[in-house]
């Protein structure tokens, strides 16, 4: 059975992001997020209305791979590098808001959970989803490409 490790991350992301949307009632755009920056790095909201679902899926994704992963990983992982004008530039942290709500909203949705006081992982709810996910891009990507098959298991 193909994993999120098997499967493109944009094409894996894109299809979590609109099962997220559809299916999901606990994860719902806070009220700010519409005008809010994703960090100190940035100069403007996102311009995606969807970024919120995006992002959600990505940090599902994210805990998927890494986890047990805690908040101030994931900040430094969504943050990017300021410009300071005529100074040079560095590295700044995500904003942790958005993380701290996001992953508030996937623990309400059973998908996520905290883990020993090391940060979260995907529950086991959250791993057969993330799983079957993998599985229906793997069958996209087999109709495209023939030769990847050899990453489902036979029998299946």
């Amino acid at each position: 059975m193909p994993t999120p490790h098997d499967v493109p991350a944009d094409q894996f992301i894109k299809r979590l992001t609109s099962y997220l949307k559809d299916n999901v009632d606990h994860i719902v755009p806070p009220s700010w997020a519409s005008i809010v920056k994703t960090g100190a790095h940035t100069q403007k909201p996102p311009e995606d209305p969807d970024w919120w679902y995006i992002r959600c899926a990505s940090l599902l994704r994210k805990i998927y791979i890494h986890g047990p992963i805690g908040i101030g990983k994931l900040r430094a992982d969504y943050g990017g590098r300021k410009d300071f004008g005529v100074k040079p530039e560095h590295a700044v942290k995500a904003g942790g808001a958005i993380i701290r709500k996001a992953l508030q909203q996937l623990e309400a949705a059973g998908l996520v959970e905290k883990y020993q006081n090391k940060g979260r992982i995907v529950t086991k709810k959250g791993k057969d989803l993330l799983n079957e996910i993998a599985e229906e891009v793997i069958r996209e990507l087999i109709k495209i490409k023939p030769e990847m098959e050899r990453y489902l298991i036979k029998g299946d």
